[in-house]
């Protein structure tokens, strides 16, 4: 047996299909808005859910937005930390209300996997700013956010044995130094999450994964089928 080269690490793993998605529509093609032409004649290789394969991007947010959840998610960029990438692809999944970058405009979009195009991102300047925005949303649009952020401070309450809010922002620091003194400021409560190992802390991105499913385990919906999607 011939030796295997070394693969690439960004090569397609040597299980599983080739390549995602579908390709061109076959037969007739159907009818809707939410149809995209180019899609159904070239295929969808996008990562998205078999639900929205040939769907315009216009058509799936629109369809997101009718079932987004109460929580939204808050990451201070002041390093362009490549852990806000993941952290959006992540509140996608979740289907977060809305994603908010505190700090630098500019962000590290890899790890999002073009998953922030599906999610409504906005930019405060500040974390005063964000305070400032969840505090006055209206009532249209579910009224006022309590603004809490994640990190491992003396008097957080535990994560694990306190009810978060329905209508809740997770704010999240730099990978390190945690959330920055003028956020702890403004946050109207700290949570921390459980650890029983050596390390201080765990990777920025897996804690608000683990925020987020609280949530989700707290408030969403679980009977539909929409819950469980490939």
């Amino acid at each position: 047996m011939h030796e295997q080269e070394e693969r690439a690490p960004y090569d397609p793993m040597p299980h599983g299909p080739p390549e995602v998605g579908v390709g061109p529509w076959q037969g007739t093609w159907p009818t809707g808005e939410q149809w995209d032409p180019e899609l159904l004649r070239d295929g969808d290789r996008r990562n998205v859910v078999d639900r929205y394969r040939y769907w315009t991007l216009d058509a799936i947010v629109a369809d997101l937005d009718t079932r987004r959840h109460g929580f939204h998610v808050a990451i201070e960029n002041w390093q362009h930390d490549f852990n806000i990438g993941t952290i959006v692809r992540t509140a996608n999944a979740f289907l977060a209300a809305e994603v908010h970058i505190v700090g630098n405009r500019r962000w590290n979009r890899r790890g999002a996997m073009v998953t922030d195009r599906y999610q409504h991102v906005r930019h405060h300047p500040d974390a005063a700013a964000l305070s400032a925005y969840l505090h006055s949303l209206p009532d249209h649009d579910g009224g006022p956010v309590r603004l809490l952020g994640i990190d491992n401070l003396p008097g957080s309450l535990h994560l694990e044995t306190t009810q978060v809010p329905e209508r809740v922002c997770f704010l999240f620091g730099q990978e390190g130094p945690g959330l920055s003194a003028s956020a702890r400021e403004v946050c109207d409560g700290t949570f921390s999450i459980a650890q029983f190992g050596s390390t201080r802390s765990i990777n920025a991105s897996s804690a608000a994964a683990i925020a987020m499913h609280s949530w989700v385990r707290e408030y969403a919906d679980l009977a539909g089928e929409d819950a469980w999607r490939g």
